[in-house]
């Protein structure tokens, strides 16, 4: 339960929350919403964890936005948390699977909810690590999308790509010959690659310089690259971790947004 103090009445409101765990076909979720609005219609925010996670991981986050009166979805990626399995011996095919099959799965998410009545047509995405990468890519193929927050992640999949398969170098671990036919995908779901041939929406980065896993660098040029009004980008002297400032910052992005 959360305590807001209303200034002209001189009270204290308090909003209940409902968590409420689903199943979408085969993909486990957790929807937070306000309890009074459980059968309203409302903004749809789609949320993703990271790697090696779970949607109760980024449940802080969802509860940060239903109090603001958003229905929020927290899926759990393929081979996390509910659906949780063994790790591929073949370096980065877990991780990038794992993406890939949140980019099949988001339409279903999102069109379980409006065949339920329970979304108003305002859509947000956002992630963190993982998640936010996950973000950056939908935003190539979904002009649906009218909010995005990436946390941490990486906006261009391609430089990701090449981060890895230096690292893997640099460890001596092999990768198959035809790693880039096997990740083919890869360039189409771009955010860098095609940010200038896709609908404009107000988009939010958030990215700490001494990030020890996804290359600050990779955000940092992408902004530079396409600075514009749409834009919001909060550098932290931070490593790869979301802190509760962070989380607010991410929530007034969409109040203020969508």
């Amino acid at each position: 339960m959360t305590a807001f103090f209303n200034e002209e009445r001189n009270q204290v409101t308090l909003m209940k929350l409902a968590v409420r765990k689903r199943k979408i076909g085969i993909i486990p979720v957790l929807e937070v919403v306000d309890q009074d609005q459980l059968y309203t219609p409302l903004p749809l925010i789609v949320y993703y964890h990271g790697w090696q996670t779970s949607k109760e991981l980024v449940l802080t986050q969802g509860r940060k936005l239903a109090q603001q009166g958003f229905r929020v979805v927290l899926p759990d990626a393929q081979n996390h948390g509910e659906r949780e399995a063994p790790m591929s011996q073949v370096p980065s095919l877990t991780f990038l699977q794992s993406i890939y099959t949140n980019l099949f799965e988001f339409e279903s998410i999102v069109d379980y909810f409006t065949q339920l009545g329970l979304d108003n047509g305002r859509l947000g995405v956002g992630g963190v690590s993982m998640g936010g990468m996950t973000t950056c890519a939908l935003l190539t193929q979904h002009p649906e999308i009218d909010v995005a927050a990436c946390v941490m992640g990486s906006p261009s999949l391609i430089d990701y790509r090449k981060q890895l398969e230096e690292s893997f170098k640099k460890r001596k671990i092999s990768v198959p010959q035809d790693y880039e036919n096997l990740t083919s995908w890869i360039p189409y779901y771009d955010l860098a690659l095609h940010y200038d041939e896709i609908k404009k929406r107000p988009l939010f980065f958030w990215h700490g310089i001494h990030d020890e896993k996804v290359q600050f660098v990779q955000t940092d040029r992408f902004v530079r690259n396409n600075l514009g009004p749409e834009i919001t980008f909060r550098a932290a002297n931070e490593r790869h971790m979301v802190k509760v400032p962070t989380m607010d910052q991410v929530t007034d992005f969409f109040v203020n947004h969508l």
